[in-house]
């Protein structure tokens, strides 16, 4: 039997329940699902210093368990001594079986490490179902040995979901574990 992630379990037999009955949907497929997490990070310092894109990859590569990828910079700005192709960041885009796993160590392990931790803030929505969540220390993360890193960084988590509203996509995540703050 292959394995699945404790939280796409949990999806399949409990959270498609509650949302279908929340929102009243009448097929299984219109109920909204989570498509991708994207986890990037900015590394403004290494225009001077190519190091700093290598540390920002490993960081992020052992926090996911998915090789990190550098992003290019698309214009020149000279002000910024900042040339087109430059690396300037990392991402890593999770689906699937490394979504759900990464989704249930972020909310069950990361997460209440940061400080004077009260929720995560209902206001990163776009408008059209994700929601974006920045995270200030790269530290929070238990794959992270405080003794080897050279900067604390943080990262931004974006959430890509099928959810067509804002509110559907704040019940999803909120089904699945996102500790929102309460009004």
């Amino acid at each position: 039997m292959a394995y699945v992630s404790r939280l796409k379990k949990e999806y399949k037999e409990r959270v498609i329940k509650a949302l279908k009955e929340e929102f009243n949907y009448t097929n299984v497929m219109e109920v909204p699902k989570l498509q991708k997490i994207v986890v990037s990070r900015g590394v403004g310092g290494a225009v001077a210093d190519k190091k700093l894109i290598d540390h920002a990859i490993d960081e992020l590569t052992n926090i996911t368990g998915q090789r990190a990828v550098a992003t290019m910079s698309k214009k020149d700005v000279a002000a910024f001594k900042l040339r087109k192709g430059m690396p300037i960041g990392a991402k890593v885009t999770l689906r699937g079986e490394r979504m759900y796993e990464f989704l249930d160590r972020l909310v069950t392990s990361a997460l209440p490490r940061v400080r004077d931790f009260q929720g995560i803030r209902a206001t990163g929505f776009d408008g059209r179902g994700n929601y974006s969540l920045g995270i200030t220390e790269q530290i929070i993360f238990p794959e992270i040995n405080i003794d080897k890193i050279n900067r604390i960084d943080g990262m931004d988590v974006t959430f890509v979901t099928t959810a067509q509203t804002d509110k559907e996509a704040k019940s999803l995540l909120t089904e699945l574990g996102l500790p929102f703050k309460k009004k």
